[in-house]
């Protein structure tokens, strides 16, 4: 597809500085068509709480002048600072009142979209929401874009502050959208229950840093302790990871070395693992560092709960693991089925020790090279390849 307008809404800024795919899915079809990437408009609630924030401090300037702040971030890609202040409404009990607030904020961001629209000369535009269900509402009729996407890439209604009032306004969302787009199987048929036009686009990830390199030299925390090496690297979080699972396997098998690379959080810290003698935690590393400990794991896991949080996210740190043809073990999800060829898939604590100790029986150059490979399609451009279909697929319909 070339040669199109789109109009991208979502969750996080362009200035954000985490890894965002809605920032990724704009670089990708900006290589062959025009993008507006519009930020969230400042709410009152930030204003007043982070008002000396260089990024509030950007958006109240956009707003004090009346005039939208347009970024030319590069070749067919502009970010949109909104002049426009909304309320903080999420509070609201009463459903109605809720309702007639929230128009209102969205009547407020689709002026200031449409000034930048004027301003670049945007034609027959589709507009694509990444998971703002609630600025993002109204916009379909009052932006009345060529077509309408709704991407969904969490659940968002497993968080509080979403399922409030979005347990009633994303249901609708995604029911009155041309098109829903997700990026794992469970959350197309949640989608799907609401919007037959709904689709798995798989996920893009950035794997380009996770590579073997044959003259690496072990962290110090991996130098003289027992092998075999089961690791996991990303965020350990109790709401998202099995700490009783995680015990289960140390205990288990005490010849094994569990090596834990991340942030901890609270529930972490004051967990009983740190008295476990074949456990190591190495604390957060850099994103650069984070291949040379998977480098000299010999199993990888992915030990997560399965909750309202976690059971349709799709788990990019797996992609990482076979990007470096690891063996891997993996809480089996509805999302990880596409995984199931690569990945052994376990279904409580006794399984995961069985796994992994097949994991480490059968693993091989062959499997190594067959992991690697799967992982290496998992690319943006591929992803927006399917964008492309589906938008195609839908048009030739209409």
């Amino acid at each position: 597809m070339h040669n199109r307008d789109f109009i991208i809404i979502g969750q996080q800024a362009w200035d954000t500085t985490i890894g965002s795919n809605c920032k990724n899915i704009a670089l990708e079809l900006s290589r062959h068509n025009r993008v507006l990437y519009i930020n969230s408009p400042l709410d009152r609630v930030t204003l007043y709480r982070d008002r000396a924030n260089p990024k509030v401090k950007k958006r109240l300037e956009a707003i004090r002048n009346k005039r939208n702040e347009l970024v030319h971030v590069q070749d067919n890609l502009w970010n949109l600072y909104p002049d426009c202040l909304v309320e903080s409404i999420n509070w609201i009990g009463n459903s109605s009142f809720f309702d007639f607030f929230n128009k209102r904020n969205n009547s407020k961001f689709a002026e200031s979209i449409k000034e930048a629209i004027e301003q670049l000369g945007f034609k027959d535009y589709i507009l694509f929401n990444d998971n703002e269900m609630f600025k993002g509402f109204y916009l379909k009729e009052l932006l009345r874009p060529c077509l309408s996407i709704y991407y969904s890439r969490d659940y968002m209604l497993a968080v509080d502050y979403w399922k409030r009032h979005g347990a009633k306004l994303e249901p609708l969302l995604i029911a009155k959208s041309d098109i829903c787009l997700a990026n794992s199987l469970y959350l197309a048929e949640y989608c799907k229950t609401y919007n037959e036009h709904s689709f798995y686009i798989g996920q893009g990830c950035e794997l380009e840093l996770f590579k073997i390199n044959e003259n690496a030299i072990s962290p110090k925390e991996l130098k003289n302790i027992s092998k075999p090496v089961i690791g996991y690297v990303g965020a350990l979080e109790h709401i998202r990871l099995d700490i009783e699972l995680i015990k289960h396997i140390a205990l288990s098998r005490p010849d094994w070395t569990i090596v834990l690379v991340g942030r901890e959080d609270e529930a972490f810290v004051s967990s009983d693992l740190h008295q476990i003698k074949n456990i190591i935690f190495t604390g957060i590393k850099p994103v650069a560092e984070l291949p040379l400990y998977i480098q000299f794991f010999d199993v990888c896991i992915n030990p997560q709960l399965v909750n309202e949080v976690t059971i349709g996210n799709y788990p990019r740190k797996v992609d990482e693991y076979l990007a470096m043809g690891k063996s891997t073990v993996a809480t089996a999800t509805k999302a990880m089925e596409i995984f199931n060829s690569h990945v052994y898939l376990a279904n409580g604590k006794e399984e995961y020790v069985q796994l992994i100790e097949k994991a480490i029986a059968e693993d091989s150059p062959r499997l190594q090279t067959e992991r690697t490979h799967f992982a290496s399609t998992h690319t943006w451009e591929n992803c927006i390849k399917e964008i492309y279909k589906t938008i195609e697929l839908i048009t030739d319909k209409k």
